[in-house]
């Protein structure tokens, strides 16, 4: 009689076709009826009212125009959504990115910010077909929340002369230290219109979230700040008065300067825009999957943002990627798949053909109003209280990332926040990781109605020159030297030792070692060492160190060792 495979013996890995088929394809298979794509329009259109004011004003505050903060939304958002492993992925210019984008520009120029972007997504693009996407889910969550927070104080210090209208005598200064001081000094030169438009831009969008969240508050108090600027002739920098309103036309693509020095020299930019943007999309995809019990291809999607990190510079877009606040903005508008993201990416392109000249009114302090409220809405503040209170560990590791992010640079914060995540994490394994002795006669946690009773055994109780230890968790190099010391400290008058590997998942290099000293000291003291119970991955690990039969005997339990050396 054949045995029937199990579904997990019978079931394939997915192949690579399988990982990069995009969820565009996936939802059409399903079927695409006229109610989906009415479902998609209404999300798209909600989400380009909501990217709208925001790709402009994030894409002002990274040192960019606000034409290409949409060029980013339009070219970005819809290579995203085309191309991407999650159903619901809104793309475009992000906030997170403000910092990094602008410090470029500062010290690169505008071609070096389009040149590192372009080498961002190439980088993207082979994390992606290399299949590494799972490996950027490891980032800490006290990290993330302790970057994210850094970055939000970053971006409103960065608003604050657009919040007041403040008139600086020279260039606003990129570190906050040095920041901090030139705007106390400018704070007499306060614009009373501006900081009024600032403050009706704040209460408007607070104001309509809480008695009308179903409403576009961003988009409401731009419009609104914009009338009245226009109406009442307010002195006031507006986006016609710095920037001289929007084009009313798509640029044709072309490539930004690229030398072999330039390449070296916006080298670092580029990696940090890379492993931030992997960061900020997975983690977006993921808060969309716990919204829509949907899972999405990691690996498709960080393809999929090097496309669009490839393709946006070509017309003048900055860093794309993935948005959290966008892509909840679609679920709650109740998308069905990806085609919402591309109509909002089209939605955005009819708003640059059609309505471009609308947008010379608005004013500078309404979209810096905007970034508050993002600001303030990046800060996790539960998550925040809950990790300062939770550990040392983790509070440590947040607070780090958090003045490192503010003080001293963003990729530094992310890996010196990595680094101290690791390190807790392997102490805090290696503490669960235990060695202990037990009698030889007693069964494991066996419950007295789980077999029948053996015959009484009287060797076993009286084989007290045999000695039965159990390793307990993880065996690797944080728990090697405590295990390490618990062997070595046996007595020499045994005549046997038994070493359970039942509870061991798996062994490293360190560990593996560790017990070939062991081994090889009793073997020396004419001690006979069993290791009993190893997985094969746990037994092949100790091959690896030498520890072979017949030097080292293998038993597949502590009872099998037990009657093998009673009966020698």
């Amino acid at each position: 009689m054949t045995q029937k495979p199990s579904p997990k013996a019978s079931a394939t890995a997915p192949g690579f076709v399988d990982l990069f088929t995009p969820k565009l394809v996936t939802v059409l298979r399903e079927g695409y009826g006229l109610s989906h794509l009415r479902s998609d329009a209404l999300a798209g259109l909600t989400v380009a009212i909501v990217a709208l004011p925001l790709s402009m004003a994030i894409a002002i505050a990274a040192g960019a125009s606000p034409a290409q903060g949409l060029y980013t939304a339009i070219f970005g958002g819809f290579f995203v959504s085309l191309l991407g492993g999650s159903r619901f992925q809104i793309g475009g210019p992000a906030g997170a990115f403000i910092v990094l984008m602008a410090t470029t520009v500062a010290v690169h120029g505008m071609d070096g910010l389009l040149l590192a972007t372009m080498m961002a997504g190439v980088f993207l693009l082979a994390i992606g077909l290399l299949q590494l996407g799972t490996y950027i889910k490891f980032i800490p969550y006290p990290v993330t929340v302790g970057f994210t927070a850094g970055i939000a104080v970053i971006i409103f210090a960065s608003q604050v002369k657009e919040l007041l209208g403040l008139t600086l005598s020279g260039e606003e200064p990129g570190p906050l230290l040095e920041k901090l001081p030139v705007l106390w000094s400018a704070l007499p030169s306060v614009s009373p219109a501006a900081a009024g438009l600032s403050l009706i831009t704040v209460v408007v969008i607070v104001g309509v979230k809480r008695y009308r969240p179903s409403w576009p508050g961003m988009l409401i108090a731009v419009a609104l700040t914009a009338i009245a600027t226009a109406v009442l002739d307010l002195p006031v920098d507006t986006i016609g008065t710095r920037f001289g309103g929007i084009p009313s036309q798509i640029p044709m693509p072309s490539l930004p300067a690229v030398s072999l020095d330039k390449v070296v020299e916006v080298l670092p930019s580029a990696i940090a825009f890379a492993l931030l943007g992997a960061i900020e999309s997975l983690l977006s995809a993921v808060v969309a999957d716990g919204m829509t019990g949907r899972r999405h291809r990691s690996n498709c999607e960080l393809a999929a943002q090097g496309v669009a990190n490839i393709v946006a510079p070509l017309f003048g877009g900055i860093c794309v990627t993935g948005t959290i606040a966008r892509t909840a903005t679609n679920i709650r508008a109740g998308a069905h798949g990806p085609f919402a993201g591309i109509i909002h990416s089209v939605c955005l392109l009819v708003f640059i053909l059609v309505a471009a000249p609308l947008a010379y009114f608005i004013p500078l302090a309404a979209l810096a109003g905007v970034l508050a409220v993002v600001a303030w809405n990046m800060i996790e503040k539960p998550a925040i209280s809950s990790l300062l209170t939770a550990s040392r560990g983790d509070a440590l590791v947040l607070l780090s990332v958090f003045f490192l992010t503010i003080f001293r640079d963003l990729t530094e914060a992310i890996v010196v926040g990595v680094a101290l995540g690791s390190v807790l994490f392997i102490s805090r394994m290696s503490r669960a990781t235990s060695v202990e002795q037990r009698p030889t006669f007693v069964r494991d946690d066996m419950a007295d109605s789980e077999e029948d009773r053996g015959p009484y055994d009287a060797h076993w109780e009286a084989e007290s020159d045999v000695v039965v230890y159990h390793i307990n968790g993880a065996f690797f190099f944080g728990a090697a030297s405590a295990v390490g010391a618990a062997l070595d400290a046996i007595a020499d008058n045994r005549r046997a030792m038994v070493l359970d590997f039942s509870r061991v998942p798996f062994i490293d290099s360190t560990a593996a070692r560790t017990i070939e000293g062991t081994a090889e000291k009793h073997r020396r003291l004419g001690i006979k060492f069993v290791i009993a119970g190893a997985s094969r991955d746990v037994m092949q690990g100790l091959f690896a160190q030498g520890l072979k039969p017949p030097e080292v005997s293998y038993e597949r339990s502590v009872e099998a060792a037990l009657k093998k050396l009673s009966s020698s």
